[in-house]
């Protein structure tokens, strides 16, 4: 890749992070899509910047796979949260990738999801493991749902990709599965709290 190739792409990035930008900010279908669940000041578009520059990072996968699924992941949640269209531009494979990435919510995800192709499941769990991120806000029996269908796909991801980074994260995160509730005494907002290293299991 030569210089100006280099310079196309990262014009090419710059024009899908503003879609993306445009879609969480200014189109979103309720206010409260335009913010992060835990803190609710925190824009929306750092979670899909986030997944989609974590996969472009990954050394032990194809470009073209990075480069396809860096737009899907950056639109991943556009259909479902806003109401922007994908640019007319959208090549067909980016716009199956979205359109197969949207569910209606998370129990149908976590049938439906293995169905799919392993690409998508492969972007599905950056999605995940960034939503897992901030996920301080989940009470205990949620983050252990969730916890446990990251792994699944981790493990999935695992043997038809290899080792990822993402794998790495995702089970670094999952160390501590079994969480308790733990109250606050000043606002009494209930809080995920570790347990003791030597109380967590393993699937």
């Amino acid at each position: 890749m030569d210089a100006e190739d280099i310079k196309s792409w990262s014009e090419e990035i710059v024009r899908a992070i503003s879609h993306a930008h445009m879609a969480h900010a200014v189109h979103p279908v309720a206010p409260d899509d335009t913010v992060r669940f835990h803190d609710r000041s925190t824009p929306y578009l750092v979670h899909p910047i986030w997944c989609a520059a974590t996969l472009l990072q990954e050394p032990n996968l194809p470009l073209e796979l990075r480069k396809r699924g860096f737009v899907a992941l950056l639109w991943h949640d556009t259909l479902e949260d806003t109401t922007l269209p994908l640019p007319s531009s959208t090549s067909d494979m980016v716009a199956q990738l979205v359109h197969h990435m949207t569910f209606e919510n998370f129990e149908e995800e976590r049938t439906k999801l293995w169905e799919c192709s392993t690409e998508v499941r492969l972007l599905k769990l950056y999605d995940k493991v960034s939503n897992l991120l901030d996920a301080n806000w989940m009470k205990a029996a949620k983050w252990n749902i969730y916890v446990d269908h990251t792994l699944k796909l981790a493990t999935d991801v695992e043997q038809n990709f290899g080792v990822l980074n993402i794998v790495k994260i995702a089970r670094s995160i999952a160390e501590h599965k079994y969480y308790v509730l733990a109250q606050t005494c000043s606002d009494k907002k209930c809080l995920i709290a570790p347990m003791p290293r030597q109380s967590v299991k393993e699937n």
